[in-house]
């Protein structure tokens, strides 16, 4: 007589951290990326480093609160390469049974904190930037135009270091986009370098700062949002519910679909868990592959689920609320 017990089944495939091989997520990790984009990732890192420190000593000197404005964007490049670098390293250390997930959510802490870092240093320099308009300060434009062309060529050998790695790993992609954003701000900043040394038009540079700014917070904030969102286990926005329940109903045998759960680990890792009723003991197989091959449509690796041959009303109450 077959049991009528609950089946639940697990599979998990992390796409940063190589195959996982067993029943779940405490298999064996095997990476299978080379240390080319860690080699890239470590050369960006210590150029725009020295770029930053380099824009905050200009800025500083040449008095120009749009080098300032542009060393926070770039400060944002220094905390993004640093953080791929940190993933890149981190993804590699195995899981345990205290860490079932490893170590992956260090991304997303980090990147709460870089973001909101990043808001407050924006409004520091918006503040800056409003009083000079009121009140323009003399800006020695020869040598902010020349920290400006610095940092343009800088983010334009960074970002071909990184345009290899990005092709191939997600992580560097990440980096690589940062960087490629960096670039507009850069050009803001030179054009208004240009303005101020031939034409000595003084608000060119809180104009800039404001632009370069205004980029940094909106990155930031999206930044900010999207880790609160994969902290509260959300459901990602590119993931519609209703479609993944439809889905998963659609499948012959499943009488209904409870409990109904899509989150994410780290951006590149969507988990799903949800509870079916599947009268016939005969078709949990097939439907439980059913169920691992739609969701794979909607890119969620990490699928778990609990088959039921009888409601379990009393004992999840809770669940169908």
């Amino acid at each position: 007589m077959a049991s009528s017990r609950p089946i639940t089944t697990t599979s998990y495939h992390n796409p940063e951290r190589g195959h996982q091989h067993g029943a779940g997520p405490h298999g064996h990790a095997h990476s299978h990326h080379g240390d080319a984009p860690v080699r890239a990732l470590r050369w960006a890192l210590g150029l725009t480093g020295v770029l930053f420190a380099v824009e905050v000593a200009g800025g500083i000197v040449s008095n120009s609160i749009a080098l300032l404005a542009d060393a926070g964007h770039m400060l944002t490049d220094v905390a993004a390469l640093a953080l791929s670098l940190f993933v890149a390293w981190f993804s590699r250390q195995p899981v345990n049974p205290r860490k079932t997930y490893g170590y992956l959510r260090w991304e997303i802490l980090a990147a709460f904190v870089n973001g909101a870092a990043l808001l407050l240093i924006s409004a520091w320099i918006l503040w800056e930037a409003i009083q000079r308009f009121g009140s323009p300060e003399p800006i020695a434009g020869g040598l902010m135009l020349l920290v400006a062309s610095a940092g343009l060529v800088v983010n334009l050998i960074v970002a071909r270091i990184l345009m290899a790695g990005a092709r191939d790993n997600l992580n560097t992609r990440g980096a690589y986009l940062h960087v490629l954003g960096d670039l507009l701000s850069s050009v803001g900043t030179v054009a208004a370098a240009v303005a101020i040394r031939y034409t000595g038009w003084l608000a060119a540079d809180p104009i800039a700062s404001v632009v370069t700014t205004a980029l940094i917070m909106t990155g930031a904030w999206r930044l900010v949002r999207e880790s609160v969102d994969i902290l509260l286990e959300s459901t990602p926005d590119h993931i519609p519910l209703g479609a993944v329940r439809a889905q998963i109903e659609a499948i012959p045998g499943i009488e209904s679909v409870h409990d109904l759960h899509v989150w994410s680990v780290t951006p590149a890792v969507v988990a799903m868990s949800a509870h079916c009723i599947v009268r016939e003991a005969s078709q949990h197989q097939h439907v439980l592959e059913h169920i691992h091959d739609a969701m794979r449509l909607f890119g969620i690796g990490h699928v778990t689920i609990q088959l039921e041959r009888d409601e379990m009303l009393e004992r999840e109450r809770h669940l169908h609320a």
